[in-house]
């Protein structure tokens, strides 16, 4: 059986709402890496919101799909900037997608962020986990530590423009893509 080797890809992991599809969007314009959202292609898929899909189906087959979709990121894409859901880090295959990116920030941080965007309520709305800030808070500490073992690289993201973020992960990376 043949090895597959690790994929041209950067994989952008951290908790929900720490920016991972705006920096991907930010890395974009600095190497022209096309940037997939894992959460949109789930949406997609669905054709429902992630809430929705929480809803009806629950986080096990949520969970479900994402493994699907990264067998099918391991098969198929190459070159690309993957930005994931908050749980994503745990299916299998990660290290397999490309280069781990962890955007870390503090809990406190990230919630400002949400709630001073200018879609506030859409974006707190469309993620099931943040409904009690307690139990989100416990996740995010759970996570803290997992989001740093799987990373091949930290970025923290704190107070920081996205063009800076995006700077700091093409030199990270310059020798990997």
């Amino acid at each position: 059986m043949k090895t597959m080797k690790k994929k041209n890809n950067i994989v952008l992991i951290g908790f929900m709402g720490v920016g991972k599809g705006t920096i991907a969007r930010a890395l974009y314009k600095e190497t022209g890496l096309f940037p997939l959202d894992c959460d949109d292609l789930i949406e997609s898929a669905y054709n429902s919101k992630i809430k929705e899909i929480f809803a009806k189906f629950g986080e096990d087959e949520f969970r479900k799909t994402e493994k699907k979709l990264a067998k099918f990121i391991e098969k198929n894409v190459d070159n690309a900037i993957i930005s994931t859901g908050g749980g994503f880090y745990k299916v299998p295959n990660l290290k397999k997608l490309g280069t781990i990116i962890y955007l870390k920030s503090d809990f406190d941080s990230i919630i400002k962020r949400i709630e001073t965007s200018p879609n506030a309520e859409k974006k707190l709305a469309k993620r099931p986990l943040l409904k009690d800030l307690n139990e989100a808070k416990k996740l995010f500490d759970k996570r803290e530590d997992e989001y740093e073992k799987v990373a091949d690289f930290i970025v923290d993201v704190n107070n920081k423009s996205q063009k800076t973020i995006a700077l700091k992960i093409k030199e990270l990376i310059k020798d990997k893509i």
